[in-house]
Order: structure tokens, then sequence, then C-alpha cells
């Protein structure tokens, strides 16, 4: 939606990094079926805590690199050489937990996949399949989590996940679109509901 002097009404966190307009326009909030890119947000989610998303989404192409392209079979077979180098890698957030969570997140990964046919499948399930659409007017009506989130978050960390507290659980929801929280006068709010 564009505003009388023409310019596009964007989410305020969108701010104006191009790198960060760039994610919100094209990727934020658009549904994510693929167990890959799914491994990717995950991942990425976990690394963020603490730390703003723009960080992460600076560092994400060294992240793609020094996890095999997230394929989550290839971080599975990670050991403590994996480990070693992962920890003198200085374009990832060089953090021994955040580091060995995602080998460990990426074998309970392989366990879902194995129990539920795909990642996509265990994880749609939670909202029936279905985008759940909300209609935030401003930033402050979104919530850092949710009882869904809560939900979620509880049957991850059953499964043997790490980094995956309630509030990162939301932000993966919105980020792969499980949630439409683009706020109601954002182009992209409007998209998203086709």
């Amino acid at each position: 939606m564009p505003t009388a002097e023409g310019e596009i009404v964007r989410c305020s966190w969108s701010g104006t990094d191009p790198l960060y307009r760039e994610y919100h326009d094209l990727e934020w909030g658009v549904p994510v079926h693929d167990d890959r890119r799914l491994f990717e947000f995950l991942t990425l989610e976990g690394a963020q805590a603490g730390l703003s998303w723009l960080t992460i989404l600076r560092k994400r192409e060294g992240y793609r690199r020094a996890f095999g392209g997230f394929d989550p079979e290839a971080v599975a077979r990670f050991g403590e050489a994996d480990f070693r180098r992962l920890m003198e890698e200085p374009s990832i957030v060089r953090n021994r937990l955040k580091i060995s969570s995602t080998m460990d997140n990426a074998r309970a990964f392989l366990a879902i996949r194995e129990a539920f046919g795909s990642f996509d499948a265990y994880l749609w399930r939670f909202v029936d399949g279905t985008t759940v659409q909300n209609a935030w007017r401003t930033l402050s009506e979104v919530p850092a989590s949710t009882p869904l989130s809560d939900v979620l978050s509880r049957d991850l960390k059953k499964r043997g996940f790490r980094f995956v507290g309630s509030t990162i659980c939301y932000s993966l929801m919105q980020a792969v679109g499980l949630v439409n929280d683009h706020t109601t006068d954002c182009f992209r709010w409007k998209e998203l509901q086709r």
C-alpha cells in the first residue's frame, strides 16, 4: 500500500537497511514447505538468540557455507573436528552452545522426518496446514510468543531440540509463514492472505 507520497508501506521493523527490507519483502511470512529451508530457519532463529536478526542476515551466507548448505543429514554427521572448525569460523556466531545445538538439532530433525515423513509435515500440523492470518495494526500488538509457540517449543524440546524456546519458536513460525504477522498497513499483509 503506497502512501500519499507514493512510498510503499512496510512493517516498521524492516527499517531502511536494504538487506533487511529485501528479507521483509521477499521472505518473511512466506509459507515454506522445503525441509532444507526449514532447517535453515530453525538454525538461524536459534543463532539469533540475544542478537539482532540483521546480524544473522549478514552472516547467513557464512552459515550456509559452514553448515553444508543446511543439509540436515550432513550436519547430523558433524563430529568433534567439525565443531572445532566451526568455533574458528569468523563468518558465523562462534558460540559453543549454539554450534553444538545445531549439530544436535540436525539429528533430532532427521528423527522427526523419520517419524512424520518430513519436518514440513510435522511443523505445519501445528496450524492444521494453513497460515494463521493475524490482523495486527501496530508492531506493539505483535506478541513475542503465543500459546501455540509454547506447545511447539515443548514438543521440540521433548524431541531433543535445543535453542527452541517459545520466543524462538514464534519467530520461526513468523519467518516460515505459519502465521502472517505483517501489520495490516504493510503491503505484504494482504499479499500473503492469498
